[in-house]
């Protein structure tokens, strides 16, 4: 691994991206300085007060697509527990990048520029690389929303997607859908609850029946979907009949799945006292494992893993939900050095190792592309 890739994954971390509530600004400004001094073209845009994305470009000669790198420069919350190491990316200790956003995924950002800089001369002479930075990510995709809408996407031959993996290549991803679960009752005295009509309990009723709730048919490589209630708020106060409650349900589903399905037999099952709207709605990701370039992918990554290499997925989303279909589904890989335990953990960190590695794999993979 170069000093660069270490300094810039440092220098990106430095930069406090937390969302909520979202600030991605400073950190956007410095991305695109430092990609504009290394000969990129860089396009920032907007989506709300501090709130940024970014696309550059490095053109080359020859005729084709590109090949497309995204990632994510938003982090999530700090959490309650005490960091034992700077949040900030100051510490570099037992080998260990540590800093919220080092696996996720700042330190695979820094890689991926530094690739892209060591081989431009390939680049250059070859069909190019894009690469698309978004904010807001963490939130639902929120920047790469604005980005399709802006209509700003660059035609792309394939996406590389540096959510963490420890350098393994994976093909896809569940697709998420978050749904807001309510329900409406009467406000009445607490003293007098026979006045009202008590909404907390129409949820309790709704929440005996979720629990029960099946989303539909596994998969054969994303087995079955998942689903988790993961907040519920009700009532203003102890002395009164609570007369609304709401909670939010997470479910994680494959691409043998329709969500609008999902969401309608959910709808049936939880009746009438229950009205359901939808928060996130990402697709799952599954690449075709034998496409040509995912299997070069492959044959790259071979090297680095003792047993053979198998199909593999994530649980969690990543903007190639949104991304991919905006592109007109390129082949994808979610390939990143980050370990994906250590997302959202605390003392959040990136191996050494592990930089060093994607950072050549990074490269590899770019010389290829503009080869073939």
């Amino acid at each position: 691994m170069t000093g660069h890739t270490l300094a810039l994954a440092q220098q990106l971390l430095g930069f406090d991206t937390i969302n909520p509530p979202g600030d991605e600004a400073a950190c956007m400004a410095f991305f695109a300085g430092w990609l504009e001094t290394q000969g990129f073209d860089v396009t920032l845009s907007g989506f709300g007060e501090k709130r940024v994305n970014l696309i550059a470009k490095m053109p080359g000669s020859q005729p084709g697509k590109p090949l497309a790198f995204t990632g994510h420069l938003d982090t999530v919350p700090l959490g309650n527990q005490t960091w034992q190491h700077d949040p900030f990316g100051s510490d570099v200790t037992a080998e260990r990048l540590y800093g919220r956003g080092a696996s996720d995924m700042k330190a695979a950002v820094a890689a991926f520029a530094v690739a892209c800089v060591t081989h431009q001369t390939a680049i250059r002479a070859g069909k190019g690389v894009v690469m698309i930075i978004t904010g807001g990510e963490e939130t639902g995709c929120d920047g790469a929303k604005v980005l399709i809408d802006e209509g700003i996407l660059p035609p792309v031959g394939a996406l590389i997607v540096g959510e963490p993996t420890a350098n393994y290549p994976v093909i896809g991803h569940k697709g998420a859908l978050w749904l807001r679960c309510e329900t409406r009752g009467k406000t009445a005295h607490g003293a007098m609850p026979e006045l009202g009509i008590n909404a907390i309990y129409l949820a309790t009723e709704a929440l005996g029946k979720i629990q029960h709730f099946e989303p539909g048919a596994s998969h054969p490589l994303m087995k079955k979907p998942t689903l988790n209630v993961g907040r519920i708020h009700g009532g203003l106060n102890i002395n009164s009949v609570p007369d609304h409650t709401e909670f939010d349900v997470d479910i994680r589903t494959a691409p043998n799945l329709q969500h609008a399905t999902i969401r309608q037999n959910l709808t049936t099952a939880l009746g009438d006292n229950v009205t359901i709207s939808t928060l996130v709605d990402l697709p799952a990701v599954l690449s075709a494992q034998d496409n040509s370039w995912i299997s070069n992918v492959y044959r790259r990554c071979q090297s680095l893993q003792a047993a053979t290499l198998e199909a593999k997925i994530m649980p969690y989303f990543t903007d190639a939900s949104l991304l991919l279909p905006a592109l007109n589904h390129p082949p994808c890989i979610i390939l990143g050095p980050g370990e994906p335990g250590m997302a959202h953990q605390t003392d959040e960190y990136c191996l050494l190792s592990r930089l060093a590695e994607a950072e050549h794999l990074y490269g590899e993979l770019i010389v290829d592309w503009q080869e073939h």
